[in-house]
């Protein structure tokens, strides 16, 4: 009843191949005679396939509706932007959350507040700068690659403590080994801070060494 029902929907709505009053034996959906007239109705709107290929029908008949439905309203339809492309825009506007963020929101200042309570990260009055420090937090310790170099055993070079020395005698040779430890130790600290302060260094000098050049105001500077 459904099928036959849908195909009746779709010649009074779309198709309207036949004139209203010779649709009479179509819309006798309940008459045994019904699949003589869908046969004849086939054959009228020259569809390729037999009823016994009802999904093939079905699709063939949507086919001719729309086509004709397009061709009643071209100019309505031409223009039209798919779902599908809509959809594509608005996926793209909620990938980027924060392009519309309001800042001086209560939620969002509370929200930051939070995680950095959370994360035992310094206050600052200013909270995109507290947002920023999470941000490094959590990209320096908390993502899935740092947790892993984090477990990871660090192994280093064996040190002969005989061929360095000391500087000074504390007397004791185990205090002695001791003082020698902490002193490479102490050696190994300097030389990372040393190799950050370089990077930072450079960083700087790249932003100032690269000034926006206005010939025709004879200055330079940003």
């Amino acid at each position: 009843t459904e099928f036959r029902n849908f195909i009746v929907w779709l010649e009074d709505q779309k198709i309207r191949h036949y004139k209203i009053e010779d649709r009479g034996n179509l819309r006798n959906i309940h008459s045994d005679d019904w699949p003589k007239s869908f046969e004849k109705y086939m054959k009228d709107v020259n569809c390729p396939f037999k009823i016994q290929e009802r999904q093939e029908t079905v699709d063939w008949l949507l086919g001719l509706a729309v086509r004709l439905e397009y061709g009643d309203n071209a100019d309505k339809y031409k223009d039209s932007t798919p779902d599908g492309a809509k959809n594509t825009d608005n996926t793209a506007k909620n990938a980027e959350p924060l392009i519309n963020l309001d800042v001086n929101n209560p939620d969002f200042k509370a929200g930051v507040m939070a995680l950095a309570n959370l994360l035992q990260i310094q206050r600052h009055d200013d909270y995109l700068v507290m947002l920023k420090a999470i941000r490094i937090l959590v990209q320096e310790r908390l993502t899935q690659d740092a947790i892993a170099k984090a477990g990871q055993a660090k192994e280093g070079l064996p040190v002969a403590l005989e061929k360095h020395i000391l500087g000074f005698d504390t007397g004791d040779a185990m205090l002695n080994e001791a003082a020698q430890i902490l002193r490479l130790l102490h050696i190994e600290e300097l030389r990372e801070l040393q190799t950050k302060i370089n990077e930072a260094i450079v960083a700087v000098q790249a932003i100032i060494a690269d000034p926006k050049t206005d010939h025709r105001l004879g200055k330079v500077g940003r």
